[in-house]
């Protein structure tokens, strides 16, 4: 059959180039430095915004995109440049977005139902687990240990005073989202010794979860939670999950982790409740803008660790796309099912 002629609009390195030719050879892959920003760091999809394309090389670039049939990643991670190529490009069968939630971009563009039926858009998501993993179990190994407080203590050299500790083996989480993250976070927590509560629509395999509970419980399911940690895609269901009257319904003393999005956390009730003490610690890797606004009382609070949303960013992320990418193609060639298949109705 013809190759499958795929551009790919994002930085993209060499050597993964041709790891992709190589795990899936019935590719025609297209790529041209010269159009694009140069990385800034190992893993960076955007490049350096400092890039400008001439009239004639922007030119090129649309051109290079309204010939392929499929594309490794978003253009320019513009959902504006989306909404261009899929306009402009009838030939167009898939996209794969970089990034786990590449939902919220296809979402962006505001594509026709024409085209959302005609091109199949996927996700990276399950990539990043690993890494987002991680760091909700330093977020709930800091908030038991209260680094905080260690930390206050030792910037003003102080000999705390001796404490009791509660050990997260033996604790209660709530990972709020079983995705491919949140199943991932569920089985080191468990590792650990913690009991963990699922909260998710439906009921799925989710090792290390000892109860699934639907949204509707989260409130009560944090009653005796010692820590929670979001994990959950940014679409309209989810929006301010994390509300006041849930907040409200917590253990004094909750840890609050999010390594999903931002607009899944009332941002302000959080904030309340940080300064009131009734949450304890949070590690937060994602906000409700983002980056963070200087303004923001995020910055300065004690009990809060800001990651800028880099937690899931690791030297490996990139072959792993690159790697996933290859095997939807051979599937999108073989007329298989695609993995991460975008649901273009609630974009995640």
């Amino acid at each position: 059959m013809t190759a499958l002629r795929v551009f790919v609009p994002t930085p993209l390195p060499d050597d993964l180039c041709a790891l992709i030719a190589e795990l899936e050879p019935r590719i025609e892959l297209i790529r041209d430095p010269g159009l694009l920003p140069p990385q800034l760091y190992q893993g960076d999809h955007l490049g350096d915004p400092a890039f400008r394309r001439s009239a004639a090389q922007q030119l090129r670039f649309e051109q290079l995109l309204d010939q392929a049939e499929a594309l490794y990643g978003v253009p320019d991670q513009s959902p504006t440049q989306l909404h261009r190529t899929a306009a402009a490009n009838p030939s167009l069968r898939w996209v794969h977005t970089t990034p786990a939630g590449g939902g919220a971009q296809v979402k962006d563009a505001a594509l026709t139902d024409e085209q959302l039926a005609r091109i199949a858009f996927t996700t990276s998501g399950g990539v990043h687990g690993g890494p987002l993993a991680e760091f909700a179990v330093l977020g709930v190994l800091a908030g038991a240990q209260n680094l905080a407080r260690l930390l206050t203590d030792q910037h003003r050299r102080e000999w705390g005073a001796r404490r009791p500790v509660p050990q997260v083996d033996g604790s209660h989480v709530v990972v709020v989202g079983l995705g491919g993250i949140g199943r991932t976070v569920a089985r080191k927590l468990h590792a650990l010794g913690a009991r963990v509560t699922g909260i998710h629509r439906r009921t799925v395999d989710a090792p290390g979860v000892a109860e699934i509970r639907p949204p509707s419980e989260l409130g009560d399911a944090l009653s005796t939670a010692d820590a929670v940690v979001l994990a959950l895609p940014g679409t309209d269901a989810t929006r301010d999950m994390l509300s006041g009257a849930v907040l409200a319904q917590a253990k004094p003393g909750i840890t609050v982790v999010n390594v999903g999005r931002g607009s899944t956390v009332d941002e302000p009730a959080l904030i309340d409740a940080l300064a009131s003490g009734l949450v304890g610690f949070a590690a937060l890797d994602v906000f409700a803008v983002e980056p963070l606004p200087e303004t923001s009382p995020l910055w300065s609070m004690p009990n809060v660790l800001v990651s800028p949303h880099n937690a899931g960013t690791d030297i490996d992320e990139e072959r792993r796309i690159a790697e996933l990418f290859a095997a939807n193609a051979t599937r999108l060639i073989d007329g298989e099912p695609l993995m991460n298949r975008v649901d273009t109705v609630e974009f995640y």
